[in-house]
């Protein structure tokens, strides 16, 4: 049936530009346990090894040699309520679950001198909507990993690190071509792709308690052959009636600044960052805009144990296009990218709240853990433009000019994850 054909592009489409492991976008609010228990600060607020994932700089601060491993369990919870096909059709996506690693070391090598490593995954989720033929079928995988080899140099009071980073892509979509699972599905596969980048930072002690802090984030491009382009020409982006999308999926820039203040046994860090979308290859071209993050943790240390607390707001990223698209099939394509965004890609959650601590197992052990919950966030958005030319493809006719908001696709989503390491220090 045309009409599903073209709707499941639609999905295929946003599945493979958008993957969907949102926090800030597509990004973790934090990397290690103690930056995620403190509202994913940790670009002037020192945690040790794990800094390697946030400012390399800060492993400038480092004494020893430390190993840290864990890994984040990740469970957005995602339902989709529409009536873009005439039918109401309403779905949880079944890819609730998700194992998310982390790996980071440092040693000092000299009085000024600290080598790190990171290896860490950044993505690692996607929609399933299998089995639910009102909801196209689709699935779809998207995972990123990152290593990050680290080298920081200190003076008394700052510091500055760089990282080389290597990112390894991989991406699988599928997705029935006409509601009927018997008769197969349509899809190229997985497509993987190294790409290649850096983090660059520094810090300033102002005084022994107060640690200001800057470090940015460059943008990685990535491309995943006959993805995009693939699924994107079934919805209209076939060079004829809409510009052909590209295979390229940018991972954007950010720019972070910070500061953390240590008072006895408290420590209080603040983060600032944005998440620049609107110049990433494959996220502009869906109408991203850029995203500012806001990161608050307070850390009490005791004895032989510590407990944090945080809060972390990003706003929605994902501009409502509505009718104000202006190239090709103007109402379409708005609300066409509309509809992707908010049901494969719902980005939306805006508020986290975070919670962790940690004991000490031994001189040299610490385990560490965070608790991260985004409360459910509702965004429904128009597709009645979408649905009248879905019609108008399915019987042969000409689009009989429905009313904007004649039908509409909600998105109903809340996240909560877990994250455990353990620390060893020699």
């Amino acid at each position: 049936m045309r009409k599903t054909k073209l709707a499941l592009a639609i999905a295929a489409t946003a599945m493979v530009s958008t993957p969907v492991l949102a926090t800030n976008g597509d990004v973790l609010i934090g990397l290690g346990a103690q930056s995620r228990a403190l509202g994913g600060t940790g670009t002037a607020a020192f945690f040790g090894a794990e800094n390697a994932l946030t400012n390399p700089a800060l492993l400038a601060k480092s004494k020893g040699t430390e190993f840290t491993i864990g890994g984040t369990v990740f469970m957005p919870d995602v339902t989709a309520n529409t009536t873009v096909t005439g039918q109401p059709a309403s779905a949880k996506s079944d890819n609730d679950l998700n194992i998310i690693p982390e790996v980071a070391m440092s040693t000092r090598i000299n009085e000024s001198l600290t080598f790190g490593l990171g290896m860490f995954g950044s993505a690692g989720m996607g929609v399933d909507y299998r089995g639910n033929p009102g909801l196209f079928d689709g699935y779809s995988n998207l995972q990123l990993m990152k290593f990050a080899p680290t080298l920081a140099y200190n003076e008394d009071n700052f510091g500055f690190g760089f990282s080389p980073v290597i990112q390894y892509g991989a991406l699988d979509i599928n997705y029935d071509t006409d509601g009927n699972a018997a008769n197969g599905s349509q899809g190229n596969g997985m497509s993987t792709d190294l790409g290649f980048g850096f983090n660059i930072g520094t810090y300033v002690d102002v005084t022994p308690e107060f640690t200001i802090a800057l470090a940015y984030q460059s943008p990685i491009s990535m491309e995943y052959d006959g993805q995009i382009s693939v699924a994107g020409a079934g919805l209209g982006f076939d060079g004829a009636n809409l510009p052909m999308l590209s295979d390229k999926l940018e991972q954007p820039a950010e720019i972070k600044i910070g500061a953390a203040y240590t008072m006895n046994n408290w420590m209080f860090t603040a983060d600032a960052k944005q998440i620049k979308w609107s110049d990433a290859d494959g996220y502009k071209d869906f109408q991203w805009e850029d995203q500012n993050v806001y990161g608050l943790g307070a850390k009490y240390s005791g004895k032989d144990y510590w407990l944090g607390a945080g809060f972390n707001y990003a706003s929605d990223p994902i501009n409502v296009v509505g009718m104000n698209a202006t190239t090709g099939l103007p109402g379409y394509a708005a609300q066409a990218t509309d509809l992707f965004n908010n049901h494969f890609f719902p980005g939306i959650v805006e508020k986290h709240f975070t919670l962790g601590g940690g004991y000490n197992l031994s001189k040299s052990m610490a385990l560490d853990f965070a608790v991260v919950y985004a409360g459910e966030v509702t965004k429904t958005v128009n597709t009645g433009v979408v649905s009248d030319f879905l019609q108008a493809q399915a019987t042969q006719t000409n689009p009989s000019g429905f009313p904007a908001d004649a039908t509409t696709h909600t998105t109903i989503h809340s996240q909560l994850g877990y994250t455990i390491s353990l620390r060893m220090n020699f």
